[in-house]
């Protein structure tokens, strides 16, 4: 018995520091300081991370509605918020992709990537999503926390699939880690599941209309595996600044693609 509880105990642990420390990388969220995390297994619960990201501004976005804010200022504001709790970590990787991207060849483009100062495409991208991700959150009036929370999750499920699906180009690069933490294509699936049933039980409990709640899925689900893709496509594979730009180009695609439904 004591046996079962030490085991019960050490596995709630070890649950509880990975999460803590996904939390810690991915996100500008205070905590306070907590000893013994590990933050090459991260990549695995990125998905999670992202409906506790997409939930902090559902929460945010329902206050200020709350007071009456119009929904044009308030949709700014939580797309700034958006960037304050993910510290400008994805951002910064679609800037330094755009400016990547920019360059003639796949060499010159590792070089450019590699470079911490942000170029004229780079901001141009940069402004780009924040743009698309503010006028698409007008353009939606109804279940802003559920699209947040979804656009958030989808976003890191494409990341994933960059991760686990395509080389990592850069072996020495700071987003190895993850290619090796993830491992075989089977571990896409914990985080495609996690986003179904948490989009089918938000959608049955609200009483969703069906014809969105589809959207949300399949839109979900194409945009992710078309911009991890892409960049592949684009790269000949991907690097910690890719993995970024997957998140940001996801989330802002499928605000708009969400916007005409």
């Amino acid at each position: 018995m004591l046996i079962n509880m030490t085991k019960n105990y050490r596995w709630f642990q070890k649950i509880y520091l990975n999460l803590i420390s996904s939390i810690v990388f991915y996100t500008s969220i205070p905590l306070p300081y907590i000893s013994g995390l590990d933050f090459t297994g991260v990549s695995r619960l990125v998905t999670l991370i992202g409906l506790l990201i997409g939930g902090i501004l559902g929460i945010f976005d329902f206050l200020i509605a709350s007071i009456g804010m119009p929904i044009l200022t308030r949709s700014a504001l939580v797309v700034i918020v958006w960037i304050i709790i993910t510290g400008g970590l994805h951002l910064d990787g679609a800037m330094d992709t755009a400016d990547g991207l920019a360059a003639p060849d796949a060499k010159q483009r590792l070089q450019v990537m590699a470079d911490s100062r942000i170029g004229a495409f780079g901001t141009m991208a940069g402004l780009a999503v924040i743009l698309l991700k503010t006028v698409a959150l007008v353009d939606i009036q109804n279940y802003r926390w559920l699209v947040l929370m979804a656009a958030c999750g989808w976003g890191r499920w494409g990341q994933q699939m960059a991760i686990v699906c395509y080389p990592y180009l850069k072996p020495t690069g700071k987003g190895y880690f993850h290619k090796k933490a993830l491992g075989p294509y089977i571990n896409l699936l914990p985080g495609l599941f996690s986003l179904i049933v948490f989009i089918t039980l938000a959608t049955i409990r609200y009483r969703v209309n069906l014809y969105f709640f589809m959207g949300i899925l399949l839109i979900g689900i194409i945009i992710a595996i078309s911009t991890s893709a892409w960049f592949n496509y684009k790269i000949g594979g991907h690097t910690g600044d890719t993995y970024g730009a997957v998140v940001e180009w996801t989330e802002a695609l499928f605000l708009c693609a969400l916007a005409i439904f």
